[in-house]
């Protein structure tokens, strides 16, 4: 198993072996999983902390699943009654956690950089769950090795991403890592939420829905993060839904064996029509909660062989 890093704080910068083989390393915890055995001594006496700034239904349930099968002691920090709440700096909690002992340290943070600052300053590895509209590295994962398990490959399939590029941090993490695997990456998305740099990362963009999906083999599209937006980037949900919305005569210019993403939470009605979501042999959204588990205890697994034992 080749990881080069103390941390997982982005897909970029990683190379096709280091990533090829933490998708090997996940398939197997797949099928673990779907045998109902678990392997509770790997993590054995390792702490394992989810601290979340953001609300988190998926991704934290599943890293706090992923630890407790690897026999980890996990702790879920809830910081809207902790002291970050009452004004305490980041980097005081850096050191409120140090003095714990913390052996792996879940983040995810509104502010771009936030793991990273925090990487830098414990002793644990650090894992980014998502901050700000940088990177979800592990949704990555999770995405790719459900492609995977549907293709076969990543090399050479097209993926239309689609939605909302600008705000999206699980579209940089793929954007980065399929065009890493060779897949031939589109966004497809109104002008006003297509980032500027998105050419410059390799990937093709699109402003008509029909036009970015003609061909794909993938469809993944994204939720619309008006939280995150200034106002005025769309009309309204209902434009929004007739132009970029996923429902079955857009769906029908993409191959038709081809498969249907989301990361979730879903805006039905917004981004992807209910009969699509649902599709019995298209969508693979709910398969894609199921590989998260499995991503996560690869990510875990890899970065505690690193760590020195007496902590």
């Amino acid at each position: 198993m080749s990881y080069p890093r103390k941390h997982l704080l982005a897909i970029e910068g990683l190379e096709p072996p280091h990533i090829a083989d933490l998708l090997d390393l996940a398939e197997s915890y797949a099928l673990l999983n779907r045998s109902g055995k678990t392997q509770r001594d790997l993590l054995k006496g390792r702490t394992l902390i989810n601290l979340f700034f953001e609300d988190s239904t998926r991704t934290r349930t599943s890293f706090e699943l992923a630890g407790k099968r690897l026999g980890a002691d996990v702790i879920n920090m809830s910081v809207s009654t902790s002291s970050v709440n009452k004004g305490e700096t980041l980097l005081d909690t850096a050191s409120t956690l140090n003095a714990m002992h913390c052996d792996l340290l879940v983040v995810r943070h509104g502010q771009s950089g936030a793991p990273s600052l925090l990487s830098q300053k414990v002793d644990a590895a650090v894992i980014n769950a998502g901050d700000g509209t940088h990177e979800h590295p592990t949704q990555a994962l999770l995405d790719a090795l459900t492609i995977r398990r549907h293709k076969g490959r990543l090399e050479g399939l097209v993926v239309a991403i689609c939605g909302d590029i600008a705000h999206s941090r699980v579209a940089r993490s793929n954007m980065h890592l399929l065009t890493t695997m060779g897949s031939r990456v589109r966004v497809v998305g109104p002008p006003t939420l297509i980032p500027a740099e998105a050419a410059r990362l390799g990937v093709e963009v699109f402003h008509d829905m029909k036009a970015g999906l003609a061909g794909a083999d993938v469809v993944m599209m994204l939720r619309l993060q008006r939280e995150r937006m200034s106002g005025g980037l769309v009309p309204s949900a209902r434009e929004f839904f007739r132009f970029y919305g996923l429902d079955a005569e857009k769906l029908a210019h993409a191959k038709p064996e081809s498969i249907v993403m989301h990361p979730g939470p879903m805006n039905r009605g917004v981004e992807i029509d209910s009969a699509i979501a649902d599709h019995p042999t298209r969508s693979v959204i709910g398969e894609q909660v199921e590989m998260g588990v499995a991503c996560r205890m690869a990510v875990l697994d890899v970065l505690s062989r690193q760590l020195p034992r007496n902590r």
